[in-house]
């Protein structure tokens, strides 16, 4: 620790005296400074121990006196040394009593103790307090180093960066849930913390902020070597970081950021595997994919899985999903093919997985969230899943996704699945701008003509088609003569142009009316 002013009382050769402020001994002390200055504030830096002779003071008027020590400790000096034996006899009672007031320490310092004793004595302390928090640092660095190269995951890492700075350590991933913390109970402290995590996580590498609290000072620390951080490290503390404390921290952010760069560059590797693996799949060679794969996705091919693929706005996008699922792959021990393709990501996941539920909650969360004025978000991602497969069956699960994913754009939602495409009915499908643009074109005409009053044409149409041209069953619906449904249903042919006797003819007209109907309640 930095000298204080009782280390220096203690110090044989010094011989000083406490005149005042005996309790306040324990103040640290930065620095030794000698003025003869009536006001030497505007020099003074805070933490110095200013030495004195009075040589510019009325050191025996109580007024002046009350006026100078009130200035030194609004300006954070730690305390006065008074030599006596050069201007003053004795330390002038003036002065002893506005320290007193001021709660300012008083020494007196005997004509023998040289200021330059003094300063001496203050720098040398400093340097091997100094000295002592480098030596420090430097074994903390040894054993974080030998924790890391261990390979034995982050845990001892933590406890011995906990343990040099009396305090907890925490690791996160890049959604901001933790994945290792020490001691034990430092987790659920550190799980508070994960929407502090998300913030940094957004501020490009390397960042740092401090959040306090009743119950510690927590610094975090982003982890990563590009644009985006890769992970963050918290520590907890009961005050500010030493020196040694500091060496040890930025000791494990280079570690903890270079583990994480070669685990990227590890992630590089599994993910041209991986692409080698999709492309066997997709080619229908189901036994080579599994030879190729061997343990690291052959468990993947062993049960059911779900092919998604992703688009991103921007490239961000598709990031923060990919980091979302492979963190939650990571905490279940799941594989997770992950093959970047052009500007879309195709992933394969094991069915009901923790990796396709972070996908569908981070869907869900972008859906939930109002859009930004001026285009997509960072985060925005349009995916489609396929139903549960197998091995043998990608390229059609490859289809599903694609088909998914078509639907999801048109829709404007973040995430559709093929089962909801394959199950009910095929009317939500028409809710398309496209569909009803093609509906509105083809019915146009007729409603026209009905609005002038000169039929109704189009509740004609609807239940001849509803009856499968069936004319009598038609005009009992309408309340009409079967003539004049026949008549109306020539009108209809003129008017569009087209017969309706082509069953195309007839199944388009049919989509058009159930789009228009399903138009209707909207646009009510």
């Amino acid at each position: 620790m930095p000298p204080t002013l009782a280390s220096l009382v203690q110090h044989s050769a010094l011989k000083l005296t406490v005149r005042a402020g005996a309790d306040r001994l324990g103040t640290a002390v930065r620095w030794a400074h000698a003025s003869e200055l009536a006001d030497p504030v505007p020099y003074m830096d805070g933490g110095e121990l200013l030495l004195v002779t009075a040589t510019n003071l009325d050191a025996e008027d109580p007024e002046s006196m009350r006026r100078y020590v009130r200035r030194l400790a609004g300006a954070g000096v730690a305390g006065v040394g008074f030599a006596v034996g050069v201007n003053y006899d004795d330390v002038p009672a003036a002065l002893v009593a506005a320290a007193e007031e001021a709660g300012l320490p008083l020494l007196e310092v005997p004509r023998r103790t040289p200021f330059i004793a003094i300063s001496k004595a203050v720098s040398a302390a400093i340097a091997a307090d100094q000295y002592r928090a480098v030596t420090a640092g430097f074994e903390a660095q040894r054993e974080l180093t030998k924790a890391a190269l261990a390979g034995d995951g982050p845990a001892d890492l933590l406890a011995r960066l906990a343990a040099h700075i009396d305090g907890w350590a925490a690791l996160y991933d890049t959604s901001g849930a933790v994945l290792a913390a020490a001691p034990d109970w430092a987790a659920r402290r550190a799980a508070r913390l994960t929407p502090d995590v998300e913030r940094l996580r957004d501020r490009p590498a390397p960042a740092s902020v401090v959040v306090g609290g009743s119950e510690d000072r927590v610094e975090l620390q982003s982890l990563g070597l590009g644009r985006r951080a890769r992970g963050a490290l918290a520590v907890g503390t009961g005050a500010a970081l030493g020196t040694a404390e500091r060496y040890a921290v930025h000791s494990a952010v280079a570690l903890l950021t270079l583990t994480t760069a070669r685990s990227r560059s590890l992630q590089g590797a599994e993910q041209r595997l991986g692409a080698a693996v999709l492309r066997m799949l997709l080619a229908g060679q189901p036994d080579h994919a599994r030879a190729v794969a061997g343990d690291l996705y052959g468990g993947l091919l062993d049960a059911p899985f779900r092919l998604l693929i992703a688009e991103a706005a921007v490239p961000a996008g598709s990031e923060l999903l990919t980091e979302t699922m492979e963190a939650a792959a990571a905490r279940t021990g799941e594989a997770l093919l992950l093959v970047p393709e052009a500007e879309r990501v195709v992933v394969l996941a094991a069915d009901g997985g923790a990796a396709v539920a972070a996908c569908a909650a981070y869907a869900e969360a972008q859906d939930d969230r109002a859009p930004r004025e001026g285009g997509a978000e960072d985060g925005d991602v349009v995916v489609g899943l396929s139903a549960p497969s197998g091995p043998i069956a990608v390229s059609a699960a490859y289809k599903q996704a694609e088909q998914a994913l078509s639907v999801a754009r048109r829709r404007g939602r973040a995430l559709v699945e093929h089962e909801e495409l394959a199950a009910g009915s095929v009317l939500p499908l028409l809710a398309d701008d496209a569909v009803r643009a093609f509906a509105d074109g083809m019915l146009r005409a007729l409603y026209e003509h009905d609005a002038k009053g000169r039929g109704d044409l189009v509740a004609s149409l609807r239940a001849w088609l509803s009856r499968h041209g069936q004319w009598d069953a038609a005009a009992a619906d309408l309340g009409v003569h079967r003539h004049t449904l026949r008549y109306r249903m020539r009108r209809v042919e003129e008017i569009l142009g087209r017969s309706l006797d082509d069953p195309d003819v007839r199944m388009e007209l049919w989509l058009a009316l159930k789009t228009t109907e399903a138009a209707t309640p909207a646009e009510e």
